[in-house]
């Protein structure tokens, strides 16, 4: 039998979807070690189709995120308990959004963004995003956009960049194309790993980093 999810796009973010998610995520705690940051991975529907939301961080902001496609998150607080903590609150400051831990479905393992600094992923249902209040900080975020599931999984919504080191081939990552905006980077790598663990047997890895043993 198929697993929740595996097909029908609309199942993705049914109860059996949430427990065999929150299983896996369980079972793969503390894969990749602290972080010194921490993200949300806002799940939602949208009129009743299973979302993705994302957020567009202002250029006000300035540094190498400035205008780029995001997740709600920051560095760590010392005040953050875990990683956890850190994503929630973060979402509180960006987007004015309240969410209690029942909402989050557990952590993706740890990666580094462009400069080195270890990013804790954290997944979360937001549930129907028509019943939710956004008020977005002006100063961090310039625009807050959804993209369905069924968008992402689409092979043609699918591409690939391939980096050069030192003048050779060095890794390929995932891009997420034809939305409003194009996702890229740490935020496509996290939204790879999302579709791996929601649609494991849908999406197929664009993510290529030779020599080095990879999982979700």
């Amino acid at each position: 039998m198929a697993e929740p999810g595996a097909g029908d796009p609309g199942a993705l973010l049914s109860s059996g979807s949430e427990r065999r998610c929150r299983a896996r995520l369980a079972a793969a705690a503390g894969r990749g070690g602290a972080a010194a940051a921490a993200v949300l991975v806002p799940l939602c529907s949208v009129r009743g189709r299973p979302a993705m939301l994302f957020t567009l961080r202002s250029r006000s902001l300035g540094g190498p995120h400035s205008g780029d496609v995001s997740f709600p998150g920051g560095r760590r607080d010392p005040a953050d308990g875990d990683a956890v903590a850190t994503a929630l609150r973060e979402t509180r400051e960006e987007l004015g959004l309240a969410l209690g831990e029942p909402s989050v479905w557990g952590q993706l393992r740890t990666l580094p963004d462009r400069q080195g600094l270890t990013v804790a992923p954290v997944v979360a249902n937001l549930g129907p995003l028509e019943k939710l209040t956004l008020a977005p900080n002006p100063d961090e975020v310039a625009e807050v956009f959804t993209l369905p599931l069924a968008h992402l999984l689409r092979e043609e919504n699918q591409g690939y960049t391939h980096f050069r080191t030192a003048g050779r081939y060095g890794y390929t990552l995932p891009v997420f194309l034809n939305g409003p905006h194009k996702v890229w980077g740490l935020t496509a790598i996290i939204t790879e790993l999302t579709l791996e663990l929601l649609a494991p047997e849908r999406y197929r890895s664009k993510t290529v980093v030779p020599g080095r043993h990879r999982s979700a």
